[in-house]
């Protein structure tokens, strides 16, 4: 057809020319041709077929990733020594048409008002399921893709018409997937709105700090809200890691101005049945909502006793608990929160349940069936549902807490470490070698806390607490000889930035004389930290991303740029290297492909990839192995640099990762002189910053790493000869 259309020396120019393929691209979109009105002079009355788009080449780019997964193993840090499970998931039977209506009908049709009268109306208890984002926040180190939540979602969409929302964005989400997931967090926001008509979409937001662990100023705030909520977020759980109101209603504000239903979220900490808890009382909690959980610390007493009070105080705002299941006392202390007054209580997916995830799902439908409280879900589509993730969660084996932690802990009532904390924590101890030291290391984090004024313990001030309390651990220091040497020890960063003020002030304020040994001159941010900062120029950020990146930077793209530059950045220099990886199945994207294994990726609809991983060359003289692969039935290789020796364990003076991780800082120079002990650089992993120190005394000959470097276990940092 199109040789009727072209004159033969046109077409013959068209067969030789490097840009035929994306001029033929465009006649085929062209609506006239489409429509076969078309004459000879087609070509010339339609100028912009010659409007040629670049070649993405994302095959090839493909290529070069899971030839660089072979040669070099994952992109993304790896806790533990785990390979992804070679069992893919079944997606359970959907029927076919459009989702039932659900709760985001009422949501559409009455806005935020009609919608949380409808909440409080409800005959039952509603549920929240943290499946897609805080589940595997807390189980998984947050490395849950896209690829694998939207094969379940429509599932969902059809099974749980019922729930009164799904959180599945926010909090680390966002971070993570550029970070270490290498997609957009927008495009996984957008797919699943698609997949998902019916239920309303929950976000997690830390109030002045939106998505991220700094203040951002106010207009970056609301913008982040607003490009949200078109992009099909419904409700915002606003919160602050110190319950510092000022924040809080930075983040409400925000949320508010954008359409949104907005979440007021108290963060609970002590003990409000505990009449010698003093600081965080019953009456504390009463007070903060009036003017306006995270940690898993409620029990079945103290969630009677509190939302029995704010019920009896706040008869007609809905009341939402959320809290983990780390102690194992998670389904009774939301079902007393139910009988108490709650409508609405956290769960998770049976298989993404329990430790420091939120309780079953399947344990409360069970428990409420029959009751005032029946909740109206299908234990047997619980079942299903379970049965999916039981098996996806094999793919994220490396990431796995159970690789390390084999049961939950009530001592989370002593020590208060937040569930997905709790996680990292343990993680960071065995990979440190403290494993048999856990309890102190959890000894340390309540003297941290207590060193630190008792705080509000969320992201990011659990951070924090933590980071003090590994700094104790490592240094072996004692809450009495911290506090005794403030004011020459070389604290962590976020310890003395806490100090400073930077991300608000705690309740009953800063612990002296601490504080100021600490800061010594350093200065000091007075009142709410965002309010001081001067607006964000989106369109000159805009102006910068094009000139960096093309043309194709669009609304969602600036603000990810806003939110984290760096990360961003390194984002896009990623895809445009090996393109779409988001398209890749879980266990390839983590593993790459075995010899000779056959599989398909699919770009897009009606264009897909058939790949057969033939082989991996010896390494040449360059550093490089050439990996071979066959592409749609043609031969293909692509050159990987074998990059970053690993630390011979037998050689005395080679220093590795103790985990994997990102540089922070290197401490030392070449050729400089330490003394065993001596700090040779800073890790940071999983929130938490992690000091390599010296195990000998010696001269540095020479380092391998830089600041920002991405290290997996082992690695070499740095060799000292004696």
């Amino acid at each position: 057809m199109i040789s009727h259309i072209l004159s033969d020396e046109c077409l013959g120019c068209l067969l030789i020319a490097d840009t035929n393929i994306p001029f033929l691209q465009n006649v085929l979109s062209n609506n006239q041709f489409l429509n076969g009105t078309v004459d000879t002079q087609f070509i010339d009355e339609n100028q912009d077929l010659f409007n040629l788009k670049p070649v993405q080449n994302r095959a090839q780019k493909l290529l070069h990733y899971l030839g660089h997964v072979m040669v070099n193993g994952p992109t993304t840090p790896i806790p533990v020594k785990a390979k992804p499970s070679p069992i893919a998931p079944v997606i359970p039977p959907v029927p076919l048409g459009e989702p039932p209506v659900g709760f985001r009908d009422v949501l559409l049709r009455e806005g935020p008002d009609g919608f949380a009268k409808a909440v409080r109306a409800h005959q039952g208890l509603l549920l929240m399921d943290t499946t897609f984002r805080d589940a595997h926040q807390s189980l998984l180190a947050t490395r849950v893709r896209t690829h694998d939540l939207k094969r379940i979602a429509p599932f969902v969409a059809h099974s749980f018409s019922n729930l009164f929302s799904v959180e599945n964005w926010g909090g680390a989400t966002f971070d993570v997937a550029m970070r270490f997931l290498c997609e957009c967090p927008w495009k996984r926001l957008q797919e699943l709105r698609a997949l998902m008509p019916n239920v309303p979409f929950q976000m997690l937001l830390r109030g002045a700090n939106a998505v991220g662990y700094t203040n951002y100023p106010d207009n970056a705030v609301f913008k982040f809200c607003e490009v949200a909520k078109e992009n099909g977020m419904d409700i915002f759980r606003v919160f602050d890691s110190l319950n510092y109101l000022p924040n809080m209603l930075l983040g409400m504000e925000a949320a508010g101005a954008a359409g949104g239903v907005v979440e007021a979220a108290i963060s609970y900490t002590g003990d409000v049945s505990d009449p010698t808890r003093q600081k965080y009382s019953l009456d504390y909690y009463l007070k903060l909502a009036d003017e306006l959980d995270m940690a898993g610390l409620l029990k079945p007493d103290s969630s009677r006793l509190l939302v029995g009070a704010l019920r009896d105080r706040f008869p007609d705002v809905p009341i939402h608990v959320h809290t983990h299941d780390t102690a194992g006392a998670g389904v009774a202390a939301m079902l007393a929160c139910a009988e108490a007054g709650a409508d609405i209580v956290d769960v998770a997916v049976d298989s993404m349940a329990g430790m420091t995830s939120q309780p079953s799902m399947g344990a409360i439908v069970a428990c409420a069936k029959g009751t005032k409280h029946n909740t109206g879900i299908s234990l047997e589509k619980v079942f299903d549902y379970s049965e999916y993730w039981e098996v996806t969660r094999g793919l994220y084996a490396p990431f796995d807490c159970t690789a390390t932690m084999k049961s939950g802990n009530a001592d989370v009532y002593e020590n208060e470490i937040p569930g997905g904390q709790y996680t990292n924590l343990h993680f960071q101890a065995h990979s440190m070698g403290l494993g048999n030291k856990f309890k102190e290391v959890k000894k340390a984090y309540t003297e941290a806390n207590k060193l630190l004024g008792d705080l509000i313990k969320v992201t990011p001030s659990s951070k924090i607490v933590g980071d003090l309390a590994q700094f104790m651990v490592q240094n072996s220091l004692t809450r009495a000889e911290v506090e005794e040497r403030a004011d020459e020890l070389s604290f962590p960063l976020s310890v003395v930035e806490f100090l400073q003020g930077h991300i608000g002030i705690p309740h009953g304020g800063f612990p002296e004389p601490f504080r100021s040994k600490v800061l010594k001159s350093l200065p000091r941010v007075e009142g709410r930290p965002g309010a001081s900062l001067p607006p964000m120029d989106f369109q000159a950020l805009e102006k910068q991303l094009r000139d960096a990146h093309g043309d194709e930077i669009t609304p969602e793209d600036v603000m990810s740029a806003a939110m984290y530059p760096k990360v961003f950045q390194e984002f896009k220099e990623f895809t445009r290297t090996f393109g779409p990886v988001d398209c890749l199945d879980t266990r390839l994207f983590l593993d790459g492909p075995k010899i000779a294994e056959e599989f398909e990726v699919e770009l897009e609809r009606g264009k897909t990839l058939h790949i057969k991983a033939l082989a991996l060359g010896d390494l040449n003289k360059a550093g490089q192995r050439e990996v071979f692969f066959e592409l749609n039935g043609q031969l293909r290789s692509v050159l990987e640099m074998h990059f970053h020796p690993k630390a011979l364990k037998d050689v005395r003076g080679q220093i590795g990762a103790p985990m994997p991780g990102k540089v922070v800082e290197v401490k030392v120079k070449q050729g400089q002189k330490v003394e065993k002990g001596q700090p040779l650089c800073v890790l940071s992993a999983m929130k938490m910053e992690t000091v390599v120190n010296s195990p000998l005394s010696g001269i540095v000959a020479k380092i391998y790493v830089t600041a920002d470097s991405t290290l997996e276990g082992d690695d070499l940092i740095l060799e000292i000869t004696e």
